[in-house]
């Protein structure tokens, strides 16, 4: 809710609009942070690295694609954003999920977090395949220190090259397939690991604040090692700091919300969050947060697009009266958890039922 807020205020209700944090990218953390949290909690839990991948695939590509289609069969009414290229590059990365990570926008602006979260699941399974993804605290402390490094050296992607999609695109597919087939799981795995590894830096359109994200996530999953009692918790404080001061010094770093006020609050802010949550796992939530969690996918891809729709019918409301902008941001909100219901229980939840059965192994 905080990423729909951040996309609607601006168009709706401009004077409520915070910019002492930005909720978009405190969002963001948060989401960074629970998927960290679970994700490798999930592929541990079983230990079957095809279970992990169909389950994933059915989870995060049926509705990804729906949207992508909506998006590109409505561009004659509201065209698709110019960050997208009109080649086959966008083809192969928006394929891959690697959008940001290659240099190319998605027909969906919040798309680009999915390359991060792949990203994630790349090296999560080169970890496990090693047999190294206990070390989840060094790791989140290693990407968030090299974040603060990166920053001082990077402004940019250093590869801008299409070619840079379609050779993702043919290691992504070549090497799942030996992970997913389970021949050359090890090699495969390996082979995705350390692609995901060198993408933020070589084709990341702001190289720290992807590798800062890599070390959110393990941070997220070192919360889940100290819970269990494997693992100690100051790595995670460490990696905090780090991110915190990753944009300080950075050549690539000229947006408002990266200014030192804003971006140490709003960091402090998904820690704070995400800590809450934790304080209060067992105990029952209100129905409607709960309801708002289990469409959250929904909610995040399609949101941006309906808001784009609905302001091209009703035009420019920033100068509207403010009854009648709250009256357009309750509609348009309206409108989007609706959409996002009908996803959820149209798309995205058969499709979690088919891939659940298509995840479970072959009968002897």
């Amino acid at each position: 809710m905080a990423v729909v807020a951040e996309h609607m205020l601006p168009w709706f209700l401009p004077s409520l609009r915070p910019y002492w944090f930005s909720l978009g990218v405190y969002g963001i953390l948060v989401f960074f942070l629970v998927s960290g949290y679970i994700i490798p909690a999930s592929l541990e839990r079983h230990g079957d690295l095809r279970r992990f991948w169909v389950s994933r695939a059915f989870r995060l590509y049926p509705l990804y694609l729906a949207v992508a289609a909506l998006v590109v069969g409505l561009a004659w009414w509201v065209p698709v954003r110019a960050e997208v290229p009109r080649d086959g590059a966008a083809v192969a990365a928006h394929a891959t999920m690697l959008l940001d990570v290659v240099g190319v926008g998605g027909v969906a602006d919040t798309m680009w977090t999915l390359s991060y979260e792949m990203v994630f699941y790349l090296l999560v399974t080169a970890l496990f395949v090693m047999r190294a993804h206990e070390r989840s605290g060094a790791l989140s402390v290693l990407f968030a220190g090299l974040s603060v490094v990166v920053g001082l050296v990077l402004a940019g992607a250093v590869v801008t090259d299409g070619w840079l999609a379609y050779a993702t695109g043919a290691v992504f597919a070549a090497g799942l397939a030996a992970v997913v087939s389970g021949r050359f799981r090890t090699a495969g795995a390996c082979l995705l690991g350390l692609m995901a590894l060198v993408l933020p830096v070589l084709g990341g359109r702001v190289p720290w604040l992807g590798v800062a994200v890599l070390g959110v996530m393990f941070a997220g999953t070192a919360v889940h090692r100290w819970e269990r009692g494997t693992a100690p918790l100051w790595p995670v404080a460490v990696t905090g700091a780090l991110v915190a001061a990753a944009p300080l010094g950075a050549i690539g770093s000229g947006w408002w919300w990266v200014q030192p006020d804003v971006w140490i609050t709003t960091v402090a802010l998904a820690a704070a969050t995400f800590a809450g949550a934790m304080a209060l796992r067992g105990r029952r939530l209100p129905r409607a947060l709960t309801w708002i969690g289990l469409i959250s996918y929904s909610l995040y891809l399609v949101h941006h697009p309906l808001l784009k729709y609905f302001v091209q019918v009703t035009g420019d409301l920033r100068r509207a009266p403010l009854p009648v902008q709250l009256s357009m941001a309750a509609a348009a909100l309206a409108l989007v958890l609706l959409v996002s219901a009908l996803a959820y229980r149209f798309v995205e939840r058969p499709m979690q039922r088919l891939g659940r059965r298509a995840a479970r192994p072959a009968a002897s």
